[in-house]
């Protein structure tokens, strides 16, 4: 889970990037002096961004896909325990 929310955190933020890129094309001959001046203020920015958009994905991702995950599991342990529905083998491995 934590690489597919990765990736697509990734292909997020190089889409951002690109539409930054295309809207801010007026810049390109302050390209030195932004890069020279500012250029560690925008990394910092540009990763707390990535983070952000990281936590954001990840959250959004578990409660999407780990809808009650909880009680899955708990219905799934307790056939085992009981014996029903469940092969013999899950439940002679659960026993030892």
């Amino acid at each position: 889970m934590v690489t597919n929310v990765f990736f697509a955190t990734t292909i997020l933020f190089m889409a951002i990037g690109i539409l930054l890129l295309q809207e801010c094309n007026f810049l390109i001959p302050y390209r030195t002096l932004l890069v020279e001046r500012y250029g560690r203020i925008i990394a910092i920015f540009a990763a707390a961004l990535f983070f952000n958009l990281y936590a954001l994905m990840y959250l959004f991702v578990r409660k999407l896909l780990l809808k009650e995950t909880g009680k899955k599991l708990a219905h799934v342990e307790k056939q085992l325990r009981s014996g029903e529905s469940i092969s013999e083998e899950l439940t002679r491995r659960l026993e030892d």
